[in-house]
């Protein structure tokens, strides 16, 4: 999901800079929503582990 809203903000300014404004706002506000998504999502997920007691499993 991360990958994907950078993906729309390189879109974003990749039509900014060719000059289609219309395009390059929508991607932009795609964009922002996939990451306030994946921020909201990796909290939850942090949050969820913490209360229920596991930990995650780290490579050496």
């Amino acid at each position: 999901m991360l990958r994907a809203a950078l993906g729309f903000f390189v879109l974003a300014i990749i039509a900014i800079l060719l000059g289609a404004n219309g395009i390059a706002g929508v991607s932009l506000e795609v964009g922002k929503l996939l990451l306030f998504v994946f921020l909201v999502l990796a909290v939850l997920s942090g949050v969820a582990g913490l209360v229920s007691g596991r930990s995650t499993k780290r490579l050496p």
